[in-house]
């Protein structure tokens, strides 16, 4: 008999409420993720790498007793606990839309058999849905949220259960198979995975960049951030490990780190309570803005052959890396759907597919952000002009130089307007797509005609 551990975005070992959980029982704890063809297969390519590397170190990391198996959960887990004779499956809580639904199904299958599926815990400080208004209503704002976030707190690092004993290994090697060809696929540069990495990554930021967090998170072309969303989003590390380090850190850099990672709280938050908020607009005030799709003009944009430094950066740190620095993903962002006219669906469906730290609430109401229609939403007519940005935020060209190789012979900060310098010092770099003194003049346009109608 041993009760079971179902790993889904909470890939580590230390820190895991779940198995105090299912060690106060008493017996053997099997350690158990499922590999569902379908959630499998629906993961961006970068995604997928790196949850596979990520399940490689945690097998590792719980001493290669770490059960795969590959199919529908709602089939899996209930046979798996017949396997095991367990009396209840042990889960983090699931708030995302069709993780909830899925484990709703499983939880019902499993109840036919009298096994209990047991929540413990979330992928969050506080588990969505916990932070409410006096009225018991949801919050649309982050800025009460975070004060009511912060007034609520949350619970200290789990300790690893004395007397935790691992039930043996029941893995289909097939799907060990699988993963392993998954983790050896090479097409975009990733980090390095596993909870090992993840906390030594937080203890150099800790040590180092922290510091000057709050002077240098919006520099692209500074290593000023701690690039633990990847880790983050598959659970490696866990903010409650990281808002109880912060208690040792004064200073603004920690306080602007503990604001940000109640961002991504938030949103989370916001999503639970919105869940057609994954696809549509939270806040419908802009229903009849004119869009347009050029096909033309949206590869560009995928490909960051827009003719403006910045944006084609961010886009290419994209398809290399699997990710890009938040004040890109804004610049870039905006371009799409303020200059290109472009809905914002376009945009995050294509973040989703190429980043390694997908992370469906906060991708989709960062978009919602940019394009006016989500929660504390930047307002429309705020039109991010990326040469400006690019000349504020990436100051000597360094970042774009990095991405762009056609303008390394451009020196300082004139790289960020290469069409003032004579075609053969910007090589086959293309013109700009568009004027974006003229294309913001047009989603202002658009913005007071969609006024008008409403």
């Amino acid at each position: 008999m041993a009760e079971i551990v179902w790993l889904r975005r909470d890939l580590r070992r230390s820190d895991l409420p779940t198995l105090g959980a299912a060690t106060a029982l008493g017996g053997e704890v099997a350690i158990v993720f499922v590999l569902d063809p379908d959630g499998w297969a629906a993961l961006g390519a970068p995604k997928r790498t790196f949850t596979a590397r990520t399940l490689l170190a945690t097998r590792a990391a719980y001493e290669g007793r770490l059960t795969l198996r590959r199919g529908d959960p709602v089939k899996v887990i209930p046979a798996l606990s017949r396997e095991f004779a367990a009396p209840s499956v042990h889960v983090s809580a699931e708030t995302e839309p069709d993780g909830a639904a899925r484990d709703a199904r499983v939880e019902a299958a499993l109840a036919a058999s009298g096994v209990s599926l047991v929540r413990t815990g979330s992928p969050y400080a506080v588990t969505p849905g916990r932070v409410r208004r006096k009225d018991g209503s949801p919050y649309r704002v982050f800025t009460p949220f975070s004060a009511a976030w912060f007034e609520h707190g949350w619970r200290p690092p789990a300790e690893e259960p004395a007397g935790l004993r691992l039930a043996a290994d029941r893995s289909d090697p097939d799907a060990w198979a699988e993963v392993e060809r998954a983790a050896a696929v090479r097409d975009v540069a990733l980090p390095d995975a596993g909870e090992e990495v993840a906390l030594d990554a937080w203890h150099r930021f800790l040590a180092g960049p922290l510091g000057t967090y709050d002077a240098d998170r919006n520099r692209p072309d500074l290593d000023g951030t701690s690039r633990l969303s990847p880790h983050l989003s598959v659970g490696a590390i866990h903010p409650r490990t990281l808002l109880a380090d912060l208690q040792a850190h004064g200073g603004r850099g920690a306080d602007r780190f503990r604001t940000e990672l109640a961002w991504r709280e938030f949103y989370a938050d916001v999503l639970h309570h919105h869940p057609a908020s994954a696809t549509d607009d939270l806040n419908h005030s802009l229903a009849d803005l004119a869009y347009d799709e050029v096909p033309d003009r949206v590869a560009a944009w995928k490909q960051g052959r827009t003719g403006y430094p910045i944006v084609d950066a961010g886009m290419r740190q994209l398809l290399g890396e699997g990710w890009v620095h938040n004040r890109v993903r804004m610049v870039t962002a905006s371009f799409l759907v303020k200059h290109l006219h472009t809905r914002w669906q376009v945009g995050a469906e294509h973040f989703l597919k190429h980043l390694a730290d997908a992370d469906l609430a906060s991708n989709q109401h960062g978009w919602q952000w940019v394009a006016g229609t989500g929660t504390d939403a930047a307002p429309y007519f705020r039109v991010f002009n990326p040469t400006l940005q690019g000349e504020r935020f990436d100051p000597e060209g360094d970042y774009v130089r990095r991405w762009v190789p056609e303008l390394r012979g451009i020196p300082g900060s004139a790289v960020h307007q290469p069409w003032k310098l004579p075609a053969q010092a910007r090589g086959d770099y293309p013109d700009p797509l568009v004027d974006l003194r003229v294309e913001r003049a047009e989603a202002l346009g658009r913005l007071a005609a969609s006024r008008v109608q409403g």
